[in-house]
């Protein structure tokens, strides 16, 4: 990683320490919301380093969304803090070499799914995701599929008309392809016929792309002044400490940062100045 871009740690055992009491309390193993609170002071800190120009674009580490809650920061995961703290409408990827999805609504109770995806939702997706493919992957015509909410798209109004009468219009109104799905889409987006694919939900884009590229996928936001991107797991807490994480998500979402950065300084015919971040990080080259 570091032959690829200069790496700045943004955390309590970094070289830049957010500044607070609880990080000078702070140990391994302490209690949650101490880590929360260190975990959020560790993001605002690489966000501002961004916003600022220090680096280029930010990698963060897994969080626990409890533990972040519980440290004071009312966000259900990185995505949606990231948008707040920029004021950006952003895009949730999951990407790697064999498959890109985009979540049109992220981190809800299934429950709550069909008052989240609405045609306004969809093409906020649409809108970020062919500008993200575009600036951030060199993707100037992206294929952009839509997944499906229902079993077989509600096979003709028996298991719901979502799909024709929200998805199909709203894939029409943004230029995207489908609806197609949900059994289907992915396999044909694995095989080339797409260049990402919008799913409804969390869990069935989600799925997909884990079962495809566990541990080599990537998390991207889309959206934001800046690259960000994290692995494609959580925190594993079940075995923290153990020494036998896998690192190759984080190394692959560190890799994919500088890339990006990369691009986007030769775009503005600039030398790339920064790109990364390991534990809530920031990276610069």
């Amino acid at each position: 990683m570091r032959q690829q871009c200069e790496l700045v740690i943004v955390g309590p055992t970094g070289t830049i320490v957010a500044p607070d009491d609880a990080v000078g309390a702070w140990t391994a193993g302490s209690d949650a919301a101490t880590a929360g609170r260190v975990s959020g002071l560790a993001i605002e800190r690489a966000v501002a380093l961004a916003q600022s120009g220090a680096v280029d674009g930010i990698v963060t580490a897994p969080i626990d969304k409890a533990a972040l809650h519980a440290g004071g920061y009312d966000f259900p995961g990185h995505t949606e803090m990231l948008a707040a703290l920029t004021g950006s409408t952003v895009a949730m990827m999951l990407t790697s070499e064999r498959l890109r999805v985009v979540l049109a609504t992220t981190h809800v109770a299934l429950r709550d799914v069909p008052r989240a995806l609405t045609h306004g939702a969809i093409a906020d997706a649409a809108r970020v995701t062919r500008a993200g493919l575009a600036d951030w992957f060199g993707i100037s015509d992206p294929r952009i599929a839509l997944c499906g909410l229902n079993p077989h798209l509600g096979d003709g109004g028996r298991f719901g008309d979502e799909d024709e009468t929200l998805l199909r219009p709203a894939a029409v109104a943004a230029g995207l392809i489908g609806p197609f799905p949900a059994d289907t889409v992915f396999v044909r987006a694995i095989r080339g016929e797409f260049d990402a694919v919008i799913a409804p939900y969390h869990d069935v884009g989600m799925t997909a792309i884990k079962v495809a590229s566990f541990g080599s996928g990537v998390n991207v936001t889309l959206g934001l002044p800046f690259p960000r991107t994290s692995p494609d797991h959580g925190t594993a807490l079940d075995i923290a400490g153990r020494g036998v994480a896998d690192a190759s998500s984080m190394i692959a979402a560190t890799l994919l940062a500088a890339t990006i950065c990369g691009r986007l300084a030769a775009a503005t015919h600039a030398s790339p100045r920064s790109h990364a971040t390991p534990p809530q990080s920031a990276a610069h080259r």
